[in-house]
């Protein structure tokens, strides 16, 4: 399916690694312009070695000052991925204020300031947009120690339909794709014990994990004008873990 995405200039978060950095390689792929932002300036370094064209934009999106003064010149956007987050996992008897901090400025907070900033631009220049926020299961399911997790999530979800409703009549479309357990390094690394992979595959009827590029694809799909029709949506990518 032909998406149509080349001559657009995306911006996607947490691009250094895992599903930002797929999403970038995938846009590339297709023509599309991308400003990769990331905190981790390795990570940007070998993106770019990887994929020459890509802007890289390094800042702690934790930080809305320096996110503002990094996003101030980005220039025009078109398209924005919403990747970037953290999941600081605690009992819930143990939850630190840091750790609450920490996850609702990265994981809630630098969207609107992001999504603002983009669709701002988007506005004054007239033209429509698309604005897809990477959520998770964890919105809409409680998960044993990710009370601040599922909590940011289950935020994220309702942001976006609230977004959808606020810039729907200025032609920006704003969607969530909600990813079960992911096989990104990390979700590789947490769930190689078979056990405990055994606990969540047995909630999933499919059967398996999510592959990088199942999540990815929605993405760009949602991204494209294939998708016109489609906002505020919260997109399952779990392998019918949310239909149990």
């Amino acid at each position: 399916m032909e998406l149509g995405l080349a001559g657009r200039r995306a911006l996607v978060t947490g691009a250094g690694k895992g599903i930002g950095r797929s999403t970038v390689l995938a846009l590339h792929a297709a023509g599309a312009q991308v400003v990769a932002v990331s905190r981790t300036r390795a990570d940007l370094e070998s993106l770019v070695c990887e994929c020459p064209g890509v802007e890289p934009l390094c800042v702690d999106l934790g930080d809305w000052a320096a996110t503002e003064r990094a996003l101030r010149d980005v220039g025009p956007v078109d398209l924005l991925v919403n990747n970037a987050a953290v999941a600081l996992l605690q009992p819930f008897l143990e939850i630190t204020k840091e750790a609450c901090d920490t996850s609702f400025e990265v994981n809630l907070r630098a969207v609107i300031q992001v999504s603002q900033v983009v669709a701002r631009g988007l506005i004054a220049r007239g033209v429509p947009g698309s604005i897809v926020n990477v959520s998770s299961q964890a919105s809409q399911r409680a998960l044993t120690n990710h009370s601040v997790y599922c909590s940011c999530k289950g935020a994220l979800d309702m942001l976006t339909k609230v977004m959808a409703l606020e810039l729907g009549p200025h032609k920006i479309r704003v969607n969530a794709v909600n990813p079960t357990v992911v096989m990104t390094p990390m979700g590789q690394a947490n769930w190689s014990d078979p056990q405990k992979a055994k606990s969540m595959l047995d909630r999933i009827p499919l059967g398996r994990f999510a592959e990088m590029e199942n999540v990815v694809d929605t993405i760009l799909f949602l991204l494209s004008d294939r998708s016109s029709m489609t906002t505020g949506a919260t997109l399952p990518v779990d392998g019918g873990f949310l239909a149990t």
